[in-house]
């Protein structure tokens, strides 16, 4: 390609302009080509640097070089970054079962099960499930590639509770013909906003991306939901200065992503702590008076902040796959929720 002035959006060859000078390469090209591309990051900017696909006037420059306006910078690569391998990490695990073919974890909330394939090999691929699974465990089912060994299914980061794991190849594919022939019964404790009216009910919409929230799954009508059913069943109902709530029992037949939290917000009744769902981030107590500015300074409101969602995987049952033992599971209610359920239900 012929010399191009920043101004052109020629993301190959650069002129830099006078305006830049100070800037540090890095800076520079990723804004520059984040406005040509609309896809690169600085990340992936340094990593051209690094790898030597970056020439100011013909020579390799460091990410930090102070530019003066009027270089002439040549892009001759693409970015490549090593495939992501998970690593072994020494992370306490709560192992509720283990045989030579499988073993089922109680997970806690926050823990991610997996990095994304997007990810680089840094700290936001480190802490996960599988980073704890292969230093306690070695050896686990190649089935789903080196970033994800031994995963048969997932938890979301903010649901806590019980997931199986596959340690070898036969069991991984004996496990997944359990999951999608649903012979595998998964049962959740859910706490939701709002009193539910009937004791039991079934949700059965269909799950997609979210076309505008890409973050998000939605029921609305699309060529690419898939079926998804949900039985719930009430415990209690409870009515408290912070509002109204429901403590449910969940049933699953299906996996999809996000499938309880999608489905009680679809029916007006979000998963406590579940703001992407439009539950609200923290709880306010109504005290059934008003405060006047005096009473507002002695007294603030008394609020309640969970910090996850009120989501929990609480029962596994299923037929061992290679041995036909029939096992049931179960997790308790972690600490955190047991605390917030006690202090809902003691005001």
């Amino acid at each position: 390609m012929t010399d191009q002035r920043a101004s052109s959006n020629s993301p190959r060859t650069i002129e830099v302009p006078v305006e830049a000078r100070g800037q540090r390469l890095d800076t520079f090209l990723a804004a520059f080509l984040t406005a040509a591309l609309a896809t690169v990051s600085r990340a992936r900017v340094q990593l051209l640097i690094d790898q030597g696909d970056v020439l100011v006037d013909g020579a390799r420059a460091k990410a930090s070089f102070k530019l003066r306006g009027g270089e002439k910078i040549a892009i001759t690569g693409e970015p490549h970054p090593a495939p992501l391998k998970a690593v072994p990490e020494a992370i306490p695990l709560d192992v509720i079962y283990e045989d030579d073919d499988l073993a089922v974890i109680n997970k806690p909330a926050g823990m991610m099960v997996h990095a994304g394939s997007g990810q680089t090999d840094d700290a936001r691929s480190r802490g996960t499930l599988v980073n704890a699974l292969l230093h306690r465990f070695q050896t686990l089912s190649c089935t789903g590639g080196e970033l994800r060994p031994g995963i048969v299914h997932r938890l979301d980061k903010g649901t806590s509770g019980l997931i199986v794991v596959a340690k070898n190849d036969r069991a991984h594919a004996a496990l997944g013909a359990l999951f999608s022939g649903r012979r595998i019964r998964k049962t959740y404790i859910a706490l939701v906003h709002g009193l539910v009216p009937r004791d039991k009910g079934t949700i059965s919409a269909a799950v997609s991306r979210d076309p505008i929230r890409r973050t998000r799954m939605s029921t609305r009508p699309s060529e690419n939901a898939r079926s998804a059913i949900s039985h719930y069943e009430v415990v209690r109902r409870l009515s408290a200065p912070y509002g109204k709530f429901t403590l449910l029992r969940v049933r699953i037949e299906t996996g999809r992503t996000h499938q309880i939290r999608v489905h009680m917000a679809s029916i007006g009744h979000p998963v406590v702590g579940d703001t992407l769902y439009g539950a609200p981030a923290q709880l306010t107590a109504q005290t059934g008076a008003p405060q006047t500015r005096s009473s507002r300074v002695k007294s603030e409101p008394d609020r309640l902040r969970l910090g996850r969602n009120f989501l929990h995987a609480a029962r596994l049952e299923f037929d061992h796959p290679l041995t036909g033992k029939p096992l049931f599971l179960e997790a308790p209610l972690p600490g955190e929720l047991a605390a917030f359920l006690d202090r809902l239900e003691s005001v």
